[in-house]
């Protein structure tokens, strides 16, 4: 019995897949009046885009039933070792792919420190690598010391054109 059910599903859900696609595009044509339904080849898809809808509602239907059968009692059902053989690899590719994305962003981070070090403090202009002053205004770029106030010494960040603690103009 527990091999019926879930051979069937594997079967309903390949053909869900590719069904439930075309039956969307289709349905939504019928639906919104663009397909005439009075014609045998409109009525025909008509019909076979509500076919596949009630296919797809029984698959999840069916696949809900079997999950809570299997909830139920895990160890009596034959599939159970490729279940937990399956979770595991989905647990595996999804460490995996929680890696990747740190990866990525690891790279990412890299890649703007990078471009905050050739980013002109004054303007903002990214500059070439190796460039040691900006191609847009002309001001030293690279890794330079913190620059402060004119007037009142507080330290300004990068780009400021007037102090945020006495209002000093910054040249």
């Amino acid at each position: 019995m527990a091999r019926d059910l879930f051979g069937g599903l594997s079967g309903l859900s390949e053909l869900g897949n590719l069904g439930g696609t075309l039956s969307g595009i289709v349905g939504g044509l019928a639906k919104s009046g663009l397909m005439p339904t009075d014609t045998p080849e409109g009525k025909l898809l008509a019909v076979q885009s509500e076919l596949s809808d009630l296919k797809k509602q029984e698959l999840e239907l069916l696949a809900e039933i079997g999950r809570q059968a299997f909830e139920a009692s895990p160890n009596s059902w034959a599939q159970s070792p490729k279940l937990k053989l399956l979770r595991e690899n989905i647990a595996s590719l999804e460490a995996e792919a929680n890696a990747a994305k740190a990866a990525q962003e690891a790279a990412e981070a890299a890649k703007e420190a990078q471009e905050a070090q050739t980013r002109c403090p004054e303007c903002g202009h990214v500059n070439p690598e190796g460039t040691k002053f900006c191609q847009e205004c002309g001001s030293k770029v690279g890794p330079a010391g913190k620059k402060h106030c004119t007037s009142c010494g507080a330290q300004l960040s990068p780009g400021i054109r007037f102090c945020g603690e006495c209002g000093a103009r910054q040249d």
